[in-house]
C-alpha cells in the first residue's frame, strides 16, 4: 500500500472528517490527467472530485495513468491534507500527448496501476478527452471487471465523433446545424465544406476533440486552407458547419434529471479553451436569464440527446447548444465526461439545482453503484 500522503502540491486544504454519513465509506480511486488536449483540466478535476470524496468520509487515491509516478496522492483518508492543480493557458503539445500515451496504454493494460484499479470499490474516471472520454479506457476497464462512473464504452464512443454525434441527433428529431467533414491529409477541400464557407462565416474544429481546443471561426476560403495546413501533419478530420450568431446555452443530465439550463455569455467569437479555463474571459449564468419555454425546450433536448446517444439512467452528461440568428437553439454535442473543476460548467449547474459540490459527486457514485 503507498504511504499517506500530506502535501507537495499548489494548493493544499484540510479536509475535515464526516461525522455521520448515510453511503458507505468505498476505496476509490480517481483517474485524471491522462494523454488528451484536456490533461489540465482533468488534472484539476481529479483534485476537486478527491476533496469532495473525502469530505463524504471515502478512501481516495488520485491515479495520473499517464505520469512517469501514477500515484498522485493516497491512500487518504477524511482529514488529510489535499493538494490541487491550476489549468495551463495552452493545451499540452501534441508530441507530449503521444508520449503521454504510451504511458498511458502501459499503465491500464498490466503492472501496479491496473491491480489498484481492479482492487478498488470504483474507479472515479475524471479523464477528459482522448482516450478518456473517447471509450478506449472505458473498455479497458470493461475487460478487466472493474466498476467505474459515466457512461460505458459503446456510449462515449458514439458522443465522441462530433459529426457521428449530430447524425444521431438528427435523426431522434433534434435541431442541429448542416455540416461538413474534411481531412485535410487525404484530399483537398470538398465541394460541400467549400459550399459552407462560401455562403458563410462557418466554424472549423476537430470532429473527435473536447474542451473546445482548435475551434476557429473562418470566414473566407484562404484562412481555412491556412488552418488546415497548420494540422495537415497531424492527421486530424475537421468538421465545418455554420457558425451561429445567436446565443450559447448549456445543459447537465444527471442520472434521470435535468439540471438547469447555463447561459455562456462570451467576450469571444466561439467558446475556445480559453474562454472555457481562463477568467474574465466568459460570463457563466445559472440558471439562465431565459423565458421558462425556452429554458424548458433546451431540458428537454438535452434529455432526448442524452437518451438518443445511448447515456442511460446510471450516467451523467452535458449538452451544448447555440442559437442561430432567429433564435432557434441548435444542438452542437454531448459531453459524456464533461469537467469537474471548482469553475465547470456541471458544477455550476449543480448549485442552480441547489446541491453542493460533494453532493453532485456523491451522486455520481451513487448512479455506478447503485
Amino acid at each position: 500500500m503507498a504511504p499517506d500522503w500530506s502535501g507537495g502540491s499548489t494548493a493544499q486544504l484540510r479536509v475535515p472528517a464526516t461525522r455521520v454519513r448515510q453511503n458507505p465509506r468505498m476505496r476509490v480511486v480517481i483517474l485524471s490527467g491522462g494523454e488528451s488536449s484536456e490533461r489540465d483540466v482533468s488534472l484539476a478535476s481529479g483534485w476537486s472530485v478527491a476533496r469532495a470524496l473525502l469530505e463524504r468520509g471515502h478512501e481516495v487515491t488520485l491515479v495520473d495513468p499517464a505520469a512517469a509516478d501514477p500515484v498522485l496522492a493516497g491512500p487518504l483518508r477524511p482529514g488529510d491534507t489535499v493538494g490541487g492543480a491550476a489549468v495551463g493557458k495552452e493545451p499540452p503539445s501534441r508530441a507530449e500527448r503521444h508520449r503521454l500515451r504510451s504511458r498511458l496504454h502501459a499503465a491500464l493494460t498490466g503492472g501496479p496501476v491496473l491491480e489498484l484499479l481492479r482492487g478498488a470499490d470504483l474507479v472515479f474516471l475524471a479523464l477528459h478527452g482522448g482516450w478518456g472520454e473517447d471509450g478506449h479506457v472505458q473498455a479497458v476497464l470493461e475487460m478487466a471487471g472493474v466498476p467505474f462512473t459515466g457512461a460505458d464504452s459503446a456510449t462515449c464512443a458514439a458522443a465522441w465523433h462530433k459529426g457521428r454525434t449530430q447524425a444521431v441527433l438528427g435523426a431522434a428529431g433534434l435541431r442541429v446545424a448542416e455540416r461538413a467533414l474534411w481531412r485535410p491529409a487525404a484530399t483537398d477541400v470538398p465541394p460541400d465544406v467549400e459550399r459552407l464557407v462560401t455562403a458563410g462565416p462557418v466554424v472549423a474544429k476537430p470532429v473527435a476533440d473536447g474542451s473546445s481546443v482548435s475551434v476557429h471561426r473562418v470566414d473566407s476560403l484562404s484562412q481555412l486552407v491556412q488552418i488546415a495546413a497548420e494540422l495537415r501533419s497531424e492527421e486530424v478530420e475537421l468538421m465545418v458547419e455554420p457558425f451561429l450568431p445567436g446565443r450559447e446555452f448549456t445543459v447537465a443530465v444527471v442520472g434521470d434529471q435535468v439540471l438547469p439550463v447555463i447561459e455562456i455569455e462570451l467576450t469571444t467569437p466561439v467558446f475556445d479553451y480559453t474562454a472555457k479555463y481562463q477568467p474574465g474571459a466568459a460570463v457563466e449564468v445559472c440558471p439562465a436569464r431565459v423565458p421558462d419555454a425556452l429554458a424548458s425546450r433546451l431540458q428537454e433536448s438535452a434529455l432526448r440527446a442524452h437518451r438518443a446517444l445511448g447515456f442511460g439512467s446510471g450516467t451523467y452528461s452535458r449538452a451544448d447548444f447555440r442559437c442561430d440568428a432567429a433564435g432557434e437553439p441548435m444542438c452542437l454535442e454531448v459531453n459524456a465526461l464533461p469537467g469537474l473543476t471548482a469553475t465547470s460548467l456541471v458544477p455550476l449547474a449543480a448549485t442552480g439545482a441547489g446541491w453542493t459540490y460533494p453532493d453532485l459527486i456523491q451522486r455520481i457514485v451513487d448512479l455506478a453503484t447503485r
